[in-house]
């Protein structure tokens, strides 16, 4: 008789599809247990805020296509929090102009990227041609788009933001991921798990000791890598953009580098994490709520109901396409200055607005048993990855 599996649940209010995908997902015979997080919803094969354990298979789509996407949080001097703020719309700018935003954004040249992160980029990819790859993953990985898409942001629901704690602390925080990177690996390997070039994008299973799944995993740790790589770039980016309109020298301590989309080897599982944040003992972790509210650091607690995992975020309550035809740009436009937030809040960025997220006290209170809340940062100035629903077919 097969082991009972160990399935929790505790999402917040979740529809009927998300658990019927929840459901679907673990009913697999290769998961050993798995768990739905506070801030679930429906998602793209699996839910968002899904954490799936497997023995001896790896789910590319179960991963997705934002390989890599997490939170990285920075710490300034708390001396220059007035001097920050006083020049919020100029830093605002000035960021604008260091960063490529958007759909498909990318550098027009490597010679904008900082030579730190250049000389981390030829690390990993050295790390990686010590692993298991063929030469078509290897091609793409030392072709020039690669390189220039590190210290990009994005779309959708990345941001980075300016923020300030109860202390006078300014922070910065980055949610991005591994951009073209992340979309080419899962791609491809969907297709090899499936062994379609057309309806990849299902439940299909690589063995983890095989050519392609060992291949999958290698070029998994590399866009891992890359993303927090990325999310750094940014940090040294915001930090360069402050200098220059503050015309002084800025520090930084990076407080966690994190990400929540991922399948990690853990006790001998593949923990695939959809959008869920790690949580092991003493572990720290950021789970943002909105542009509005800001975003906690939180500290795990290692319980194995939530399979050493928290949530990453609030999570949708309504989708882009229902935003951008429900919501007020007047009202959401209102609503952000009154926060004393700096930001583009338009039509482009309604379906980010605060409105379309789960109440992150609610959703924090419900996980108290995994995480326990370390400091509150609120933005003061925002930066929207925008425009996205159209082609995104989830939000990571």
């Amino acid at each position: 008789m097969s082991q009972k599996k160990q399935v929790t649940n505790f999402a917040l209010n979740p529809d009927k599809k998300t658990l019927e995908q929840f459901k679907t997902c673990y009913s697999e015979p290769y998961v050993i247990k798995a768990s739905l997080m506070p801030d679930a919803h429906l998602g793209y094969v699996a839910p968002i805020g899904a954490v799936l354990a497997t023995k001896n298979y790896i789910v590319p789509s179960w991963v997705g296509y934002d390989i890599g996407c997490g939170m990285t949080a920075a710490r300034l001097p708390k001396n220059i929090l007035i001097n920050i703020k006083e020049k919020g719309p100029l830093i605002y700018e000035q960021v604008k102009k260091q960063i490529p935003m958007g759909l498909g954004a990318i550098h027009t040249s490597a010679s904008t990227i900082t030579d730190k992160t250049k000389k981390e980029y030829e690390a990993i990819l050295s790390d990686f041609k010590k692993g298991h790859y063929n030469n078509q993953v290897l091609q793409f990985l030392e072709s020039g788009k690669t390189l220039r898409s590190l210290g990009t942001l994005g779309h959708g629901n990345h941001f980075i933001s300016l923020n300030s704690d109860a202390s006078g602390t300014p922070w910065i925080v980055v949610h991005s991921g591994s951009r073209t990177v992340g979309h080419w690996i899962a791609t491809l390997y969907m297709k090899k798990s499936s062994g379609k070039e057309e309806g990849f994008e299902e439940t299909y299973p690589l063995l983890s000791s095989s050519k392609e799944g060992l291949e999958y995993q290698n070029l998994l740790e590399f866009g891992l890598e890359f993303a927090k790589l990325n999310r750094l770039e940014m940090v040294l980016q915001v930090c360069l953009a402050i200098q220059k309109v503050l015309k002084k020298k800025v520090k930084f301590t990076i407080w966690t580098n994190k990400n929540h989309n991922h399948a990690l080897k853990e006790s001998g599982l593949f923990i695939h994490r959809k959008g869920a944040t790690p949580a092991k003992k003493g572990e720290k972790g950021i789970i943002p709520a909105n542009m509005r509210d800001g975003s906690f650091l939180v500290e795990g607690k290692g319980s194995k109901d939530f399979i050493s995992s928290s949530s990453h975020g609030a999570g949708r309550v309504m989708s882009r396409k229902q935003a951008k035809k429900d919501l007020n740009v007047v009202s959401f436009k209102k609503e952000m200055e009154k926060a004393g937030v700096i930001g583009n809040f338009t039509y482009d960025s309604l379906d980010e607005s605060p409105e379309v997220y789960k109440n992150i006290y609610k959703v924090l209170e419900m996980q108290k048993k995994s995480i326990k809340i370390i400091n509150h940062l609120k933005p003061f100035v925002n930066w929207q990855g925008e425009g996205s629903y159209k082609r995104q077919k989830e939000v990571y």
